[in-house]
């Protein structure tokens, strides 16, 4: 189905047709984010005012307006769960709007977790460390992010994206029932690092 997540009325239709659908909703994946490509170049410090809040809107604010869609459908309680990376709390040179817009995504999840968790709905994040995709590759300098990562982190390697899924379908399993707000670091230990 067709989601826009900018457009309020494209996710209400899409949560709709998944009620009359399905009946219920399990668990919700949030793994979109965007900024527009001159605002992943240069310097933080001349990101628009236009490329910052379109970064925002669909990387952050689409979790919030996407859970408030999924909400009514998670009957029996459900996950939801939302994609971010280590640039989000510390500078990675060239992610620029897109880190501020990630941590903004992850204290969404945080007060969704709180709002949320009367109704049994977990909201969590993983953070993954650099997957080769098409979008990743759009940031000036992601090849050498992904060498540094595999000489850098504790494991010498690379995430996998099978592993990002494992981690996906744990966080929506009972076996995860007592997590929700939390940031989940599946990036080969890179996180744990100083230096």
């Amino acid at each position: 189905m067709e989601c826009d997540v900018t457009k309020d009325d494209h996710i209400a239709r899409v949560f709709e047709q998944i009620g009359k659908r399905f009946g219920k909703l399990h668990l919700l994946l949030h793994s979109v984010a965007f900024a527009p490509k001159d605002a992943l170049e240069g310097e933080f410090v001349d990101t628009s005012r236009e490329a910052f809040r379109v970064a925002h809107d669909v990387s952050a604010y689409s979790l919030v307006a996407l859970a408030r869609g999924a909400a009514p459908l998670m009957t029996g309680g459900g996950s939801i769960v939302a994609m971010t990376y280590y640039g989000s709390e510390k500078v990675v040179p060239h992610y620029n709007v897109m880190g501020v817009a990630k941590a903004s995504l992850e204290a969404s999840a945080r007060y969704l977790a709180y709002d949320l968790g009367p109704k049994k709905i977990r909201v969590n994040c993983i953070s993954a460390g650099p997957v080769n995709t098409l979008a990743a590759r759009g940031i000036a300098g992601f090849t050498e992010m992904l060498r540094h990562y595999e000489t850098h982190a504790p494991l010498k390697r690379n995430v996998l994206p099978d592993e990002l899924g494992a981690t996906g379908v744990f966080l929506a399993s009972d076996g995860a029932a007592a997590i929700t707000g939390q940031v989940i670091y599946v990036d080969c230990g890179y996180q744990i690092m100083g230096m």
